[in-house]
């Protein structure tokens, strides 16, 4: 996301059908209330933030969508092998806690110190948090408290950039000119793994791809001398375009030299499996295991960086149901909050609609363990900026994902 643009557009999702875990939960349960964990107010100062960046202005590229495909009818989104929940006066939803299950690869993007990130650095379980608060003391508290969270940072002053008309090494100088007082300082250069640069750059053509494989490679190599490491890429859902890969490989390469990340967004909407699998626009179309949108990651490593040599550790550095897209079904809306009645008309929503996006992030979670090479997917939001709150999980959402969270530990 990003916050340096109002206009917001993302790509089509469809229909809730019965989703497998492919055997790595148990069961997607219908999400429960938990009891509210003590809140531990850190140490930290709060530092100034902005809102979240990034917004993708076209379709996902390649994305197979018929010229007379239309928005598929509400009414279509009945599970096939899921019966719709029937709410009478004697049967209230009796909530059931998520069961234990291999080590989880969900983690948060925090917008700013909140006591509510406390409860889940304590399970010691988080993959990974994504923030723009870097207070050295916020980020020496999440690694004291979860020494193995991976910690990733954004330099947010940064804007856009027309990547057809770059200089890239001169822009990279100037961006390690920036960061580096910054990323240096003693408990950042010690507790932040990563750093990212510019949030979901917009390129369009090999000279624009290619621009921006220069700068990121330059100033990855750049900050590694310094003992910095960086998460390139960091591209809007569904996007760049497959075919423009190879052109981002000299990134990837300084990223594979200097053990860092490729970064990059997925999102969807009515349900966070829209575009992955048989849930397309079209009927006839099935993407097996992959995606547009959500695992869509899996299309750029298996056609193009498996083969090239460059499967590279991957951050999923925003994740969640974002609904400022065209071509979707299912109502207006941006962040899960503003679905929840939608979710609840359908039929879907057995308990509560927070607990129901648990159960969507699961399903996601479940999807992403198959995948070594995956290290972590960054929910937004929690704390989430100003101006963003449909997507905030604090709340009965955040306590049954802490839950979640609690019974999938890290390996040893």
């Amino acid at each position: 996301m990003d916050e340096n643009e109002s206009e917001k557009k993302r790509f089509s999702r469809r229909d809730f059908l019965a989703v497998s875990l492919a055997g790595t939960v148990a069961v997607i349960l219908e999400a429960c209330g938990f009891r509210q964990t003590p809140e531990v107010t850190p140490t930290p100062t709060k530092t100034p933030h902005v809102g979240p960046t990034g917004a993708s202005t076209s379709l996902p590229a390649g994305t197979p969508v018929p010229p007379s495909a239309t928005p598929v009818p509400t009414d279509t989104l009945t599970p096939t092998s899921r019966p719709r929940a029937e709410a009478t006066a004697t049967s209230a939803p009796v909530p059931t806690p998520f069961p234990p299950g291999p080590p989880t690869k969900l983690g948060l993007f925090v917008g700013y110190n909140h006591p509510a990130l406390w409860a889940f650095v304590d399970t010691k379980n988080l993959s990974m948090v994504k923030t723009v608060e870097y207070d050295p003391n916020f980020v020496a508290e999440i690694k004291s408290r979860s020494p193995k969270t991976i910690v990733v940072s954004r330099y947010t002053n940064l804007g856009q950039i027309d990547w057809e008309k770059a200089d890239p090494k001169a822009l990279a100088r100037g961006f390690v000119d920036k960061i580096l007082p910054i990323a240096s300082e003693p408990k950042r250069r010690k507790n932040i793994d990563a750093w990212e640069s510019y949030n979901e750059p917009v390129v369009n053509s090999p000279n624009a791809m290619s621009r921006l494989a220069e700068f990121e490679a330059e100033r990855t190599r750049l900050l590694a001398r310094e003992g910095i490491r960086s998460c390139v890429g960091n591209f809007g859902a569904g996007s760049p375009d497959l075919k423009l890969w190879p052109q981002f490989f000299p990134a990837l390469r300084a990223v594979k030299e200097t053990n860092g990340f490729l970064g990059l967004h997925e999102y969807s909407a009515p349900y966070m499996w829209f575009g992955t699998g048989k849930h397309q626009l079209n009927p006839a179309a099935d993407e097996g295991d992959e995606g547009w949108l959500t695992l869509r990651y899996r299309k750029v490593y298996r056609q193009y960086l498996i083969p090239a040599g460059l499967a590279v550790p991957l951050l999923i550095t925003e994740t969640g149901v974002d609904g400022t897209v065209q071509n979707r079904p299912g109502p207006k809306g941006k962040g899960w909050r503003d679905f929840a009645d939608f979710w609840k008309k359908e039929g879907y929503v057995r308990f509560s609609a927070g607990g129901f996006y648990v159960e969507q992030l699961a399903w996601y979670d479940a999807e992403l363990m198959q995948d070594d090479y995956v290290k972590g997917a960054a929910i937004y939001a929690l704390a989430a900026p100003p101006g963003w709150e449909s997507f905030e999980i604090i709340g009965e959402c955040a306590n049954i994902l802490r839950q979640y969270i609690s019974v999938h530990p890290r390996r040893k």
